[in-house]
């Protein structure tokens, strides 16, 4: 017989609430995951990257009043090219380079559940 884990079960009223800190309202929350998913052409990759030339830059983000400081972005990308269609834009948006970070896979592929996310997310802060 194959031994299962067995699911950690969590009773809300455990829970603390707690509040989000955001980088863009209502958008983009620090600390978490954020995902642009959408039909190929709807301008995903062109919007993202002027996000994170802005965040790179300390620029103020549409609709916000105050920029925060520099920081650093983890982009990952399963349909543009980084050489042909992201460095390009990414330039054309005005990002520090230096601020933008890939994770290759080339060798392994990411999951969302990868540690690997966890450990750039120190690297980079």
């Amino acid at each position: 017989m194959e031994k299962t884990e067995s699911l950690k079960l969590i009773h809300m009223n455990e829970v603390e609430a707690t509040t989000i800190d955001w980088l863009w309202y209502p958008y983009i929350p620090f600390g978490k995951i954020t995902v642009i998913q959408g039909d190929p052409g709807d301008g995903k990759t062109t919007v993202v990257l002027a996000i994170a030339a802005a965040i790179t830059t300390g620029a103020t983000l549409p609709e916000s009043k105050t920029a925060a400081e520099p920081m650093s972005v983890i982009f990952q990308t399963a349909e543009d090219g980084l050489g042909d269609t992201v460095k390009p834009r990414l330039v054309q948006s005005g990002a520090d380079c230096e601020r933008v970070i890939v994770i290759d896979e080339s060798e392994k592929e990411l999951s969302l559940s990868d540690v690997a996310l966890e450990r750039m997310a120190y690297i980079c802060d």
